[in-house]
Formats: C-alpha cells, structure tokens, sequence
C-alpha cells in the first residue's frame, strides 16, 4: 500500500534528490553553519556522548572555521539569516571557554579573531 500524503512544499521526499543549481545559497550557507555547529557541540561534549567525545582541539577548529564562514557570509545573507547563526556561534563561543580547563584570554578564543572578543552576558 503506497502512502498518497503529500510532502510539505519545499522539501523533497525522502528518495528524492534536489539539483544543487537549485538550492539558494542562503540555504547552502545555512545548512553548512548547521553541520558544523553539530559537530563543534559534540567535540565540546555538549551532545548525548557528554565528556566522551570532549576534544577541544577539534573544537577549535571547527568554530574557528564557523566564525570566518558566518562573518564572511553576513553582508551577503543579510541580519534576517545571519543574526541566529551568530547566536549559535556565541553560544559554542562561551561553552568552549567554560570547557577549557585554562580559558583563553578574551580576543583570543576559538574564532574570535572573526568575531572580536566574546563575554558572557550578565
């Protein structure tokens, strides 16, 4: 028996491949700030592995490249998409330097080069 509902509009089925030519590259953008925002969180041990998968040279890395994609991708996606990646990228900022068994100084944390110094809100 075939399952007739339809899939909501703007997403593809599951056997379905979209055509990159036609992906908006707001969309590329986005969907590459969301994979490595997902792989920053689990080397920070933030995912369902917790301290297992703690390696925070890997984060580094990974947050580093995040800040220089989201600071050089904003002017071009606009505040509308960059605002929350930029939320994202503060949060795994902060929970890098509480991490950190010896926190860097602030200006010199993982993409703040990118990003200036990032400071905890009080």
């Amino acid at each position: 028996m075939t399952d007739n509902t339809p899939e909501p509009r703007g997403i593809p089925a599951a056997d379905e491949q979209r055509d990159l030519a036609d992906v908006p590259a707001v969309e590329v953008i986005g969907t590459v700030t969301v994979h490595l925002m997902s792989a920053a969180a689990v080397k920070l041990g933030l995912a369902e592995g917790g301290e297992d998968d703690l390696d925070l040279d890997e984060a580094r890395k990974l947050i580093t490249a995040l800040a220089g994609l989201i600071t050089a991708a904003a002017p071009e996606i606009g505040s509308q998409h960059a605002a929350p990646l930029r939320d994202g990228l503060r949060t795994l900022q902060l929970a890098f330097r509480e991490a950190s068994p010896y926190p860097d100084e602030p200006g010199q944390g993982p993409g703040e080069k990118f990003t200036g110094a990032v400071y905890a809100r009080s």
